[in-house]
C-alpha cells in the first residue's frame, strides 16, 4: 500500500472523528472542549435497579399516587488543580469506547477498553473473535493514541 493511500485512508479516520464527511482541509481549528460524562455515572438508557416496589393488595386501598423517589444532587466530580476532571478507569473506558463508537464501521459489541497506568494512563483495545475484520481492528487501535492524548488534557485517572 502507497503512502497516498494509506494518508488518504487516514484524513477519512480523522474527518469521521472530528466531526463527519467534510473534508480534512475544511476543519477549523479545534477547540479545547472537554468530553462529555454523565453527572452521576449512570449513561441516559440506564435505569435504577432500586425502583420502587409493586402495589400490593394492602396498598390498593389508598388512593394517593405512589411517593417518588426524591433525587439526590449529584455529587460534585473531583478536578485536579490544573483543572482535569478525576475519574475511575471504568469512567474513562467509557469515554474511550464512546469516542470510538463514532467511527464508520465500529461494532456494536465484543470490544474492550482498558485503561491502566497512573500519570500517563494510556488505553488498551480488545476485540473478540469475528466482532470485526482484521483492517478494521488495525484502523480502530491506530486511532487509540490520538484519542487518548485527546482525552489526557481533559481527565486524569483517579487511584
Amino acid at each position: 500500500m502507497n503512502d497516498e493511500v494509506k494518508d488518504a485512508g487516514l484524513v477519512v479516520m480523522i474527518s469521521g472523528i472530528l466531526g463527519g464527511n467534510r473534508r480534512a482541509d475544511s476543519f477549523a481549528p479545534l477547540a479545547d472542549v472537554p468530553p462529555t460524562v454523565p453527572a452521576d455515572g449512570m449513561e441516559p438508557g440506564e435505569t435504577s435497579s432500586s425502583d420502587p416496589a409493586p402495589a400490593t393488595a394492602g396498598n390498593a386501598s389508598d388512593d394517593t399516587p405512589a411517593a417518588t423517589k426524591l433525587v439526590e444532587p449529584p455529587a460534585q466530580i473531583a478536578t485536579t488543580r490544573d483543572g482535569k476532571r478525576l475519574l475511575p478507569a471504568e469512567a474513562i473506558a467509557d469515554l474511550v469506547l464512546g469516542e470510538l463508537r463514532k467511527l464508520e464501521d465500529f461494532p456494536s459489541s465484543g470490544v474492550s477498553v482498558t485503561v491502566y497506568g497512573f500519570r500517563n494512563w494510556n488505553a488498551m483495545l480488545t476485540f473478540a473473535p469475528f466482532s470485526t475484520t482484521f483492517q478494521n481492528a488495525t484502523r480502530f487501535r491506530q486511532a487509540m493514541p490520538d484519542l487518548v492524548f485527546k482525552l489526557r488534557r481533559f481527565v486524569e485517572l483517579e487511584i
